[in-house]
């Protein structure tokens, strides 16, 4: 795979600060901009404590991530690493969840930068978009944003990760303003009760925001398109998870320490109705909105990029069709590229926000577990491989990691259980009808 890998036709234009970019630009504002708002009323002023166990999670998970990055640095992600250590079937399952995972997240983040762009409308020009066109009927901003991202995706990894690294800086810029806006409005007595459904309503605060914290997946995609992936991904991986954690956590202690959870609660673009009422002055709001328009949209590109790129490992080990691994003139997966893009335009301007993130932490919450998984078996099969990080404390580590993707599990609700349920029957069957017969191992390649 590592021998592949070296031959890619991808281009490899991407240094270690892209890479950064790339995985806080697929993290940093899904779970601030879009969802604090839906988690807030379910753990109350302890929602920063949700993203605070959400990140513990996510970052034994991100150790394992880093490992195999610096080890098997494909395209691919945590496809490529189950595929290497625990077989083709498993494999499957987990690039089946990664579909998942990153299609429905694109989705979501569309769905909350649908909102921001109202906001900002409303602030700027005193227009509001009208309700059958963001969300009543359908959400047709959302699907607008998706199709953006794949145009730029199109013109090549370069260009990409030029307009990643700009968009994640202003993202940054932005939530730092509210914070300090936040802080003078901050009142003790909106802490109060800190927790007021226990650890259960924390937990599954948790469960929900836990696809806030994927960036660092969509970063170990780039395997391909890396200039040095042994060393920098696995760099890239934890820095962005650290700065990423930091900013959720102080965004959402200060955002309900001034105004409460039930101001939160009752805004589809709730950092700006934070700003409007610590400030009593519009223009506040206007900034965060103008910034959230630009900086969600980089998630959008940023974890569609991540899709696009599973899709192309999966394609070259026969489970999906040769048509995703074809390379363009651009060197871009171009007709892969088309195809996700418009799918993906096509659920974000149909299911609701709530639904898609629920249905994108089960995904990335199987995917890491497996992961997790992968290294300790890595470590026993292939002792001798070079390792450019390598996780402390193995096997504890990993287990810690995959002991807190099931705790988190359990927090989702029934219906998303029933929804992962029936995507993953409809994957084994896909598998079995079409990737088992035609895969490179079925075919002695």
């Amino acid at each position: 795979m590592t021998e592949e890998g070296a031959g890619t036709q991808l281009s490899r234009g991407l240094g270690l600060v892209p890479l950064i970019s790339l995985s806080v630009g697929a993290t940093l504002g899904t779970g601030i901009f879009v969802v604090l708002g839906q988690a807030a009323p379910e753990a109350g002023p302890a929602v920063a404590v949700s993203f605070a166990v959400a990140a513990l999670a996510a970052l034994f998970s991100a150790l394992s991530y880093a490992e195999l990055a610096g080890a098997v640095p494909v395209s691919g992600s945590a496809y490529s690493y189950t595929y290497a250590t625990l077989g083709e079937l498993v494999a499957w399952v987990c690039g089946w969840c990664l579909l998942l995972e990153y299609g429905v997240s694109v989705a979501a983040v569309a769905v909350g930068w649908s909102g921001y762009l109202d906001a900002f409308l409303d602030a700027t020009l005193g227009v509001r978009l009208p309700a059958a066109l963001t969300g009543g009927v359908v959400d047709l901003p959302a699907a607008v944003v998706v199709l953006l991202a794949t145009v730029v995706l199109l013109g090549g990894v370069r260009q990409s990760g030029a307009v990643t690294t700009v968009t994640t800086a202003l993202k940054v810029a932005v939530l730092v303003f509210f914070v300090v806006v936040a802080v003078f409005g901050f009142r003790a007595e909106n802490l109060a009760p800190f927790a007021p459904a226990g650890i259960a309503g924390i937990t599954g605060a948790a469960s929900l925001v836990f696809f806030s914290f994927i960036g660092f997946d969509a970063a170990s995609t780039a395997g391909e398109e890396a200039r040095n992936p042994q060393r920098d991904l696995p760099r890239a991986i934890v820095v962005s998870l650290a700065l990423v954690t930091v900013v959720y956590v102080l965004v959402a202690l200060t955002a309900v320490g001034a105004v409460g959870v039930d101001v939160l609660a009752g805004s589809d673009a709730s950092l700006a109705a934070v700003l409007q009422q610590v400030t009593g002055s519009g223009w506040p709001a206007t900034v965060l909105a103008a910034g959230a328009v630009v900086a969600i949209a980089s998630v959008v590109l940023t974890v569609l990029y991540g899709q696009t790129r599973v899709l192309v490992a999966m394609s070259r080990d026969g489970l999906v069709p040769p048509l995703f691994a074809r390379v363009g003139a651009r060197r871009v997966p171009t007709a892969n590229t088309l195809v996700v893009g418009s799918v993906v335009a096509v659920l974000a301007a149909l299911v609701p926000l709530g639904q898609l993130a629920e249905a994108t932490s089960i995904g990335t919450l199987v995917a890491f577990g497996l992961v997790n998984i992968g290294v300790v078996v890595l470590r026993r099969t292939r002792p001798d491989l070079p390792r450019s990080f390598r996780v402390p404390w193995v096997p504890v580590v990993p287990l810690l990691g995959l002991g807190m993707c099931a705790l988190l599990v359990t927090g989702l609700s029934s219906a998303t259980w029933l929804a992962f349920g029936v995507w993953s029957a409809v994957g084994l069957v896909v598998y079995f009808a079409y990737g088992r017969h035609r895969s490179k191992l079925a075919q002695g390649e």
